[in-house]
């Protein structure tokens, strides 16, 4: 087990003024469980990153000292294991047991011992497929599932869990909860967590810290529309969503929420991606708008950015530029457009950051604002709640309300029930098959 410390911790990201976290003073015992709370933005992914050795020094500037078992962090980094809010970042080989076995073969582990090892975590995370997946074929909450799988099979001293089940449905990151606890359990490991759902996570924990003043409850508002839809923005007829068995045939129209739900692997996110227009369909499956020739996926760029906005599951992979304001620039917005964005959407003090410095939640409301600068009729949202305390949700939740209030039509891919119950004005459930 390990005991954690930070004294007088403090981080600034290379080019920032304001820091991430400073004067940070805490100690956890060995075994303890801890769950670090606190707005979006407040330093909780960067006190992680910091106790798993990731801070380089050539990226910021650091104040303090961490220590894990009294030695620094970065020498530590063996006995750490750390799971991130993007799974994409963890995942290193095309094959899904592969990957758990990864960690343990780099660790010289006998061969007879490590696919038991393997085959133990995927089971303890619900893991729905075998040892051969391709893991380009997973969807992104399966990806953060093989993530947790590969971390729980290397039985770290220290687990740093950065929103774990944030992509998972609600059956899934259950699952998922009660695998942790049981490998916990089984493996006596000292544990911080980060998340902002707290009473999901409290059965994990034996204590909150909390990181700036204490946030609301949430409170969900009904933002549901109070009028009928308007025209049609998009058709979809007989799409095949990947091999998941599921055709969809839908009508997108303006006005309205259209509320994507349904568990992990049924194909959500590619649907996402074909009324986009960022994936062709197979046939016989067909996107079309109303007055135009080609499909969404023939459209030039520009056109497409024009009439349809896309927010990927994964924010950062949309981020091309040095600068959060650059990112809304780019989309050939007016500065002063561009300023309210930033402001309406907390980042106005972030305007010179660049993207990827951001906590994850930050890079959620960025990625949003991207889509937003182009004003489309349409917007295709994966997850937009993602990473965001209870202030800045509401705020998200109001801004899209308004959207689709002005006529602009929205597809919103889900595993947030309260934003479905807020927003949604027509429910698609698709199922795997």
């Amino acid at each position: 087990m390990s005991t954690v410390e930070f004294k007088g911790f403090g981080w600034r990201h290379a080019g920032r003024k304001a820091w991430a976290v400073r004067h940070f003073d805490l100690r956890i015992e060995h075994g303890e469980r801890v769950l670090l709370a606190g707005a979006s933005g407040a330093g909780k992914s960067t006190l992680l990153a910091a106790l798993a050795g990731l801070l380089a020094e050539d990226s910021g500037e650091q104040e303090g000292a961490v220590l894990v078992d009294g030695v620094p962090a970065r020498a530590a980094r063996a006995d750490t294991g750390i799971v991130f809010q993007d799974p994409q970042t963890q995942l290193v080989m095309s094959r899904c047991g592969d990957d758990v076995a990864f960690g343990l073969e780099n660790r010289g582990m006998p061969r007879a011992e490590i696919w038991p090892r393997v085959d133990a975590a995927l089971a303890a995370v619900g893991f729905p497929y075998g040892r051969d997946r391709d893991t380009a074929a997973l969807s992104g909450g399966e990806q953060q599932r093989l993530a947790i799988a590969g971390v729980i099979a290397l039985r770290p001293r220290l687990l740093l869990l950065d929103e774990p089940t944030a992509n998972l449905d609600p059956d899934g990151a259950q699952l998922v909860r009660a695998a942790l606890g049981k490998a916990l359990h089984d493996v006596d490991a000292t544990m911080v967590l980060v998340e902002h759902r707290l009473t999901d996570a409290l059965t994990l924990v034996d204590r909150v810290v909390t990181l700036g003043p204490e946030q609301p409850p949430l409170v969900v508002p009904d933002r549901l529309a109070r009028t009928g839809p308007g025209g049609t923005l998009l058709t979809a007829d007989r799409l095949a969503l990947r091999d998941t068995g599921n055709v969809v045939d839908e009508v997108v129209r303006a006005g309205e929420v259209l509320a994507v739900e349904g568990p992990n692997g049924a194909g959500k996110s590619t649907l996402a991606l074909l009324l986009g227009g960022l994936t062709r369909p197979a046939k016989p499956g067909t996107v079309t708008a109303p007055g135009e020739r080609r499909p969404p996926h023939r459209w030039r760029a520009a056109k497409l950015a024009a009439r349809i906005g896309s927010v990927f599951q994964n924010p950062e992979h949309q981020f091309v530029t040095a600068t959060v304001r650059d990112e809304l620039l780019l989309g050939g917005s007016s500065p002063e457009v561009v300023d309210e964005l930033l402001g309406r959407l907390r980042l106005d003090r972030l305007a010179l950051a660049n993207p990827y410095t951001l906590s994850g939640g930050e890079q959620r409301r960025l990625s949003v604002a991207t889509a937003l600068a182009a004003a489309p009729e349409l917007l295709i949202l994966d997850e937009p709640t993602f990473g965001q305390d209870p202030q800045t949700w509401r705020e998200l939740v109001d801004l899209l309300a308004d959207l689709r209030d002005e006529g602009r039509g929205l597809v919103i891919v889900t595993h947030d029930r309260q934003l479905v119950d807020a927003l949604g004005d027509r429910r698609l459930r698709l199922e795997r098959r």
